[in-house]
């Protein structure tokens, strides 16, 4: 497998204030690529840490168990903030069913 470390920098494109780290790596035969040590370093990912990995829209994310689930606890606060969320709208819903029927 080449070393991902080896491969060139790609310009970073992230605004001002988000931390962005680019860097072209390649996938072997296998489907194995290597997280570079800098990404590996920054997000404090040890050797044997189960991680996540998604298809979002024609990008791949892989984060941490950790940053997954902050990112689910975000969105569940948002939406208890807008007023109530998934759990609120059903129990109203299956309410008003027992009371019509």
């Amino acid at each position: 497998m080449d070393n991902a470390d080896d491969s060139p920098n790609v310009p970073n494109v992230s605004g001002p204030g988000e931390r962005s780290f680019v860097q072209r790596v390649r996938m072997d035969r296998a489907g194995r690529v290597v997280v570079p040590a800098g990404i590996r370093k920054a997000l404090r990912i040890r050797d044997g840490q189960d991680l996540i990995i998604s298809l979002d829209d024609k990008c791949i994310r892989l984060q941490t168990l950790d940053a997954a689930l902050e990112r689910v606890r975000g969105i569940a606060r948002s939406k208890r903030e807008r007023g109530g969320g998934l759990i609120d709208a059903f129990i109203a819903e299956r309410r008003a069913e027992a009371e019509a029927g």
